[in-house]
């Protein structure tokens, strides 16, 4: 395969991080990101070369992007933390997958680019019963949807409640509860959205907007006890929530879309009721995990694509160069499907 010596990417315009905690809402990409013609990457030791297919668009991009995430940015490196595409090139000791389909995390060089480099041990070879649009999003939500529901589990809790539960990451934690025995209390924030959830394997879906959703927390919680609250928005509405379920409850957050801190409102339950706020970060989680554990998980979102018991929506899929005048838009309406680039 002939390779170009440069590539167009979505490279970022700034370094470190922001300071700033607005969440992953986005007005316009022109203050992250810029189109640019960079050099070709080159592989090292145990790394790929990937033509990129396809890439997702994740919350996480979106805080990266803005300098809110976890990690800190790299001035002129391309953005986008997953995707898959056709390795191109291989450094020593990853020879074996050369010309292969992939799923892949991206490394150094990432994903919202014509290629990007990842190392050789975070790609998964893609077989052709999984769609693209699957194998572009194999990481991220899928492995966190398996991993928290295992948080679930070990609780001893049937029921729990997800929030932001619209989202592609609470239909697949629904319908992979379901399939297993438990029950998904999902809360929305649209009336549109609970038909869809209950179609995805939700046992209940409540309307965070409706007038009686006070009511109807209070019914759930007395009727089924859910001790779990899996949360992407950390807003007063999950504090609240949380402050109303039973002893020994555990609040999970995983995502910041509010960008106005919740007020705790009654600290004694942390003494009197064993109660407990913790985070989840999928990187923590795959450093952490016994390698069986990563490698279960990881088979389990190739069982579950490959079956159809798990499927990627996908609202729009755009080029790198409409992306600046489509997908703030394209995110806005990002509960009806995911957003993916194609480079």
């Amino acid at each position: 395969m002939t390779l170009p010596r440069t590539m167009k990417a979505l490279a970022l315009r700034d370094g470190g991080f922001s300071g700033t905690a607005e969440g992953p809402a986005l007005k316009a990409l022109e203050p992250y990101l810029e189109l640019a013609d960079l050099p070709l990457p080159v592989p090292g030791p145990g790394q790929v070369l990937v033509r990129v297919g396809l890439a997702n668009v994740n919350p996480s991009d979106l805080h990266f992007i803005k300098g809110e995430y976890g990690l800190p940015r790299v001035k002129g490196a391309p953005a986008g933390f997953e995707g898959m595409g056709v390795v191109a090139a291989a450094g020593e000791g990853a020879e074996g997958l050369m010309g292969k389909r992939v799923a892949f995390v991206a490394g150094s060089s990432g994903a919202w680019a014509q290629y990007a480099i990842a190392e050789a041990r975070s790609c998964v070879p893609v077989p052709d019963a999984i769609r693209e649009e699957d194998a572009a999003a194999l990481f991220v939500n899928p492995l966190t949807a398996i991993a928290m529901l295992e948080e679930v589990r070990k609780t001893g809790a049937e029921t729990f409640f997800m929030t932001a539960a619209a989202s592609q990451l609470c239909k697949l934690i629904a319908g992979l509860a379901k399939d297993e025995g438990f029950s998904a209390i999902a809360i929305v924030r649209r009336a549109e959205h609970v038909e869809v959830l209950k179609r995805h394997g939700s046992a209940e879906v409540l309307d965070s907007s409706a007038p009686e959703f006070k009511e109807a927390a209070a019914r759930v919680i007395k009727e089924r006890k859910p001790r779990v609250l899996l949360d992407a928005v950390a807003d007063q509405i999950a504090s609240d929530l949380f402050f109303a379920m039973p002893s020994r409850s555990r609040w999970v957050i995983y995502g910041k879309l509010s960008p106005v801190s919740p007020v705790l409102t009654q600290a004694g339950q942390f003494i009197f009721m064993d109660k407990h706020i913790e985070g989840f970060w999928l990187s923590k989680w795959l450093t952490h995990s016994a390698p069986g554990d990563v490698a279960a998980a990881g088979a389990k979102v190739l069982q579950r694509f490959a079956s159809g018991a798990w499927r990627t929506d996908v609202a729009q899929v755009l080029s790198l160069e409409e992306a600046f005048g489509q997908m703030p838009a394209a995110l806005a309406q990002a509960n009806h499907g995911k957003v993916m680039l194609r480079p």
